[in-house]
């Protein structure tokens, strides 16, 4: 089979494709003509070379077998011969996520071995999986935010046939697939999409450089770059949603904003395909313009992350106080954001000195924000890439837990936090020698005054993120599951989806919540589920809801966790507990580090 090659090239200079034995002039479109394409067999190995100068890797290649600095691959999207033709696609909204990171999920670290581990996931009750960053990066380990090869699968997971197995193999377990991607700043190496047309513009800067070009006077193909980048996956591998990386950093002047014209372009091919097709934002504006219709004006994510939420969670039930985290170490906090969402709502926000965000208008699906207690980016970004579990008692974790997969937003976790594993995640690269000696330097400094020493005791020396034992301190230990501890925690969390899924569905109904917080305990109710825990060291006496009732004591039946069916019908029956919890006329009488579900 032949494949097209097609790349922008304004300005009119020959361009040709280079492989190892010939060079072959490229055609400028007729129609177009600052396109210029060429067929080529299926596995070529090729570069182009635009004026006669050295060549480079395709900008829309879809495999670097060596690197991205070394030739593309032609790849036949059509070759692969899909099994799903039964499925049906799964909403982003309100379907249980798991974000992990194909490197690091095995031990072999790639897409085929990641299959291996689908059915854990599938009996868990997860419905989406994320994928962090695959695209091609620099060097052979990385967590793919800096990468430069975008159209491009990572050749160490498997490269683009073996996305297209996983996903199929996703699919055969009614699992959905998520992919992040990176539209607002391309890494520092291996970034040659200037070689071939004004990609970037100084008018608009980030933190990592010159923007890409959405609004500029003949932006028209920067724009269809992405366009094109976000409809392949749909259509040529059958992702089911997108993660957009960071969107705050996209910036776009123009009346029609780049993501408004993404979330167009979706819908249009969601119809066409006659399945849902989900953009899931990254923003820090606290704006619901984000994840409002375009025909209402607003840019149609169809969800966003909460970070507010994690925010609050992680202050309260860790005790940090630190950066970001002083504002949401205030009491009535955790409340707030499970009842509002967004803590900063215009007023000020101490960490960014200023007013910030916008209250979420009643009404708003609460499954357009996805909340999380962990994810890559609040895990690997602390010092030591430690998780809450490091510090915390299990029954704090499962306190926390169930808060977290109750609520009417769309829950996700982090890889391994099913188990409660310890193990850190922390930031790797794998970056040449131009670049290597300022990723540590620059990580040391990022972090020196954080106020570490807080937490750790000491202020720690932070890992090299280039050295290989970075990378492999953050594999995930699956051989933690033989321990009784871990088997517990995760038939806690598989029993709260079981849980989630059987009274909520898919969360679009039950979406009020109220939430009450006293010293040492906090209770929460969700149409028929109430939640009362006791986090801490501190015992507690909860008072639930309706009148007086009397029931039996919870039993343990050999995990922990279950209990035994009490029968007042005003506040419910114990159908979860980790601890020992008790009712008692009307009370729910809490030990320390413990919580109970109660279900009308």
């Amino acid at each position: 089979m032949s494949v097209l090659v097609r790349v922008w090239v304004p300005g009119g200079l020959p361009v040709e494709l280079v492989t190892d034995s010939a060079r072959e002039p490229m055609a400028r479109d007729s129609v177009d003509p600052d396109y210029v394409e060429l067929r080529v067999p299926s596995g070529t190995d090729y570069r182009i070379a635009v004026g006669g100068r050295d060549p480079y890797p395709d900008p829309r290649s879809a495999w670097q077998p060596e690197g991205v600095h070394g030739p593309s691959r032609a790849f036949d999207v059509s070759a692969h011969r899909w099994s799903d033709s039964g499925w049906q696609g799964v909403s982003a909204l309100g379907a249980p996520q798991y974000e992990l990171h194909i490197g690091t999920f095995t031990p072999e670290g790639t897409l085929d071995a990641a299959i291996e581990r689908l059915d854990h996931l599938a009996a868990l009750g997860i419905e989406m999986l994320e994928l962090m960053p695959v695209h091609a990066s620099p060097g052979e380990r990385g967590w793919s935010y800096d990468g430069v090869g975008l159209y491009a699968v990572e050749h160490a997971y498997g490269g683009p046939e073996a996305l297209q197995r996983f996903v199929d193999a996703a699919h055969a377990r009614g699992l959905g697939v998520c992919l992040d991607v990176v539209h607002n700043h391309l890494g520092p190496s291996g970034n040659y999409l200037s070689q071939f047309g004004p990609y970037f513009t100084d008018r608009h800067m980030t933190p990592w450089g010159e923007g890409l070009d959405f609004d500029g006077p003949g932006s028209r193909p920067v724009r269809d770059f992405v366009v094109d980048h976000v409809l392949r996956w749909f259509r040529d591998f059958h992702i089911d949603a997108l993660r957009l990386d960071a969107v705050h950093e996209i910036q776009d002047d123009s009346e029609y904003h780049i993501l408004a014209e993404l979330a167009d372009r979706t819908a249009e091919l969601a119809e066409e395909l006659g399945r849902p097709l989900s953009l899931i934002a990254e923003s820090d504006l606290n704006d619901v313009r984000m994840i409002t219709p375009t025909a209402e004006g607003g840019l149609g994510m169809n969800a966003q992350w909460a970070d507010d939420v994690h925010h609050a969670f992680h202050a309260y039930l860790t005790g940090e106080s630190f950066g970001y985290y002083g504002d949401f170490a205030q009491p009535g906090v955790l409340t707030h954001v499970l009842e509002r969402v967004f803590l900063h709502e215009g007023g000020l926000s101490t960490f960014r000195g200023k007013g910030w965000g916008a209250p979420v208008p009643e009404g708003t699906d609460r499954r357009r924000f996805v909340v999380f207690t962990q994810n890559h980016d609040q895990v690997g970004n602390r010092a030591l890439g430690d998780r809450p579990e490091s510090r915390l008692e299990p029954g704090t974790v499962a306190a926390g837990t169930a808060l977290l997969l109750l609520a009417p937003f769309t829950p996700m976790l982090f890889q391994g936090q099913e188990w409660g594993t310890s193990s850190p995640f922390l930031f790797f690269t794998d970056h040449g020698p131009d670049i290597a000696p300022y990723i540590a330097e620059g990580r040391r400094a990022e972090f020196a005054g954080h106020g570490w020493d807080r937490i750790y005791g000491e202020e720690p020396e932070v890992p090299d993120p280039q050295a290989e034992s970075t990378f492999l301190a953050s594999k995930l230990p699956w051989e933690e599951l033989r321990s009784a501890e871990a088997r517990r925690m995760l038939a806690w969390y598989r029993d709260l989806l079981a849980l989630r899924k059987d009274v909520f569905g898919d969360g679009a109904t039950h979406q009020s919540v109220t939430c009450t917080e006293s010293e040492g305990w906090v209770r929460f109710e969700r149409g028929p589920v109430t939640v009362v825990a006791a986090p801490f060291e501190q015992s507690a006496r909860v008072p639930l809801a309706g009148s007086p009732g009397t029931g039996a004591a919870a039993t343990d039946s050999g995990q922990g966790r279950h209990a035994a069916t009490h029968t007042s019908p005003d506040h419910g029956e114990v159908v979860l507990e980790w601890g020992g919890v008790v009712v008692e006329d009307g009370k729910a009488v809490l030990p320390p580090h413990s919580v109970a579900v109660l279900r009308r």
